[in-house]
């Protein structure tokens, strides 16, 4: 087949491949994929308003798994079930719908010249046809034509990126900058006003967490609640087969007989929340939405497995009764009025600063405290701050002597102020600015392209 592509131009278009062979990884936040074995030209959704097919998706999906292979070899297995490779295919297939938009096209020249520079169908430096096929047949279990036109479509992603990316460029204030988070350590000095300190020893009293209540009763709605019965089959042959016995109107007990599986219960979970023993489904809430009680859902493709899932119960949403939430009621009042004193604590002293420079004079006017940590890196941990990023970052940034802006970080807020700043090494900056500036523009790249990749899926939706 690779003989006959240097020899005629493929006239078949197939679907878009992932592009992890060969750009930058990036992050795809996805569609959730269900795949029907049965019926593979009943649509299974819409992309920028055209149906989707079954056996479109599903050539999608092979594609990805094409590209794990090729990424991770013999480990796959071990990591597969981290890949939502049915999200990728629903990504890759967003993504080919653009590039058909902006009319990318590859040449027979470009996917001959990538398949022969790939090592593993070389013998001795040179590409070998007989490695070739026998890859294909036995690694990837593929066609020759169907691998060919996957390479086509992971070109085609490539031009994609260099589309959506080519002209972004970054100076030499933003490759220091990336230089001195690698290397620079930093120890500052802090005022903080973090407002569990505020809530220890505080006793509201009955009158006022029912005041609370009443003005905040919404936040204590409960959510609806489901109780699922599933099967969990293992192989696309069993979900094929479930699929006809479904179409007979065959009932969820009669699969698990026939197919010889456990039929399973959830028991009741919380609408959003984790869902015992199906993980995935927390993060697909459309399908709970579409299924009526005591309906079966088709087979749903995840992590290598086929669900079929019935709605047995459904409790409906309700606003408890005060009693019913007391103790959460006063966990929420006492949290919400120790980070508002936090708040005026540090605002105040905001204040003290704007009059007076002096850190210790403005801590104890608004009675705070000045606190100080040892030298550390961006992106460590360290007991007293936590994540240390946001106040190297605002730290990096500041003159000396000068204090920082209020910093709200998860435990609190913060004014801080330089107590010391490693001094950059100019003779190791400039012996790393050329690979560093190669690595910060990648970086500016990849989150140029998830920017565009986000935009694009939510107009696709």
């Amino acid at each position: 087949m690779l003989k006959l592509l240097r020899n005629r131009k493929t006239a078949k278009k197939v679907w878009i491949g992932l592009a992890i062979i060969i750009i930058p990884a990036f992050t795809f936040w996805g569609f959730s994929g269900a795949f029907r074995g049965r019926e593979e030209s009943r649509p299974l959704g819409k992309i920028f308003g055209r149906q989707v097919s079954g056996a479109e998706f599903k050539d999608s999906l092979s594609a990805v798994t094409t590209a794990a292979i090729m990424r991770f070899g013999d480990k796959l297995p071990e990591v597969q079930k981290y890949l939502n490779l049915e999200s990728q295919a629903w990504d890759r297939l967003v993504l080919l719908a653009e590039a058909r938009k902006r009319h990318i096209k590859v040449s027979d020249k470009e996917v001959i010249d990538l398949i022969e520079s790939y090592p593993f169908f070389q013998y001795k430096g040179s590409f070998d046809d007989k490695i070739y096929n026998q890859t294909l047949q036995y690694v990837f279990r593929l066609q020759a034509r169907v691998f060919e036109e996957q390479t086509r479509q992971s070109l085609i992603l490539n031009k994609l990126y260099k589309q959506v990316t080519d002209g972004l460029t970054v100076d030499d204030k933003e490759i220091a900058f990336v230089f001195d988070k690698e290397n620079q350590q930093i120890s500052i000095y802090y005022i903080a006003g973090i407002p569990s300190d505020f809530a220890k020893g505080m006793k509201p009293a009955e009158k006022e967490l029912k005041e609370y209540f009443a003005k905040s009763r919404l936040n204590f709605k409960q959510p609806a609640s489901f109780n699922i019965e599933y099967v969990c089959i293992a192989s696309i042959e069993d979900a094929k087969k479930a699929s006809g016995l479904l179409d007979k109107n065959g009932s969820l007990e009669k699969i698990a007989k026939d197919l010889k599986i456990e039929l399973k219960q959830t028991g009741f979970f919380a609408q959003g929340g984790s869902v015992p023993g199906i993980e995935w489904l927390a993060s697909t809430p459309e399908i709970l939405s579409k299924l009526e009680q005591m309906k079966h859902s088709p087979p749903i493709a995840t992590d290598g497995s086929y669900y079929i899932l019935r709605i047995k119960d459904k409790k409906e949403t309700y606003t408890p009764e005060f009693e019913q939430v007391k103790q959460k009621v006063k966990d929420a009042f006492v949290n919400a009025q120790a980070w508002k004193i936090a708040e005026q604590k540090i605002n105040q002293c905001a204040q003290e600063l704007s009059k007076n420079p002096d850190f210790n004079q403005a801590a104890q006017k608004s009675g705070l405290n000045v606190k100080e940590t040892a030298p550390f890196k961006f992106g460590v941990q360290i007991p007293e701050l936590g994540s240390t990023d946001i106040f190297w970052e605002n730290a990096n940034s500041l003159k000396p002597q000068e204090a920082s802006r209020i910093i709200k970080a998860a435990s609190g807020f913060y004014i801080i102020k330089v107590k010391t700043l490693s001094p950059r090494d100019e003779k190791k900056y400039s012996q790393e600015k050329s690979s560093l500036e190669q690595k910060t523009l990648e970086q500016k790249k990849e989150e140029r392209f998830n920017q565009f990749f986000e935009e694009l899926k939510n107009k696709a939706r």
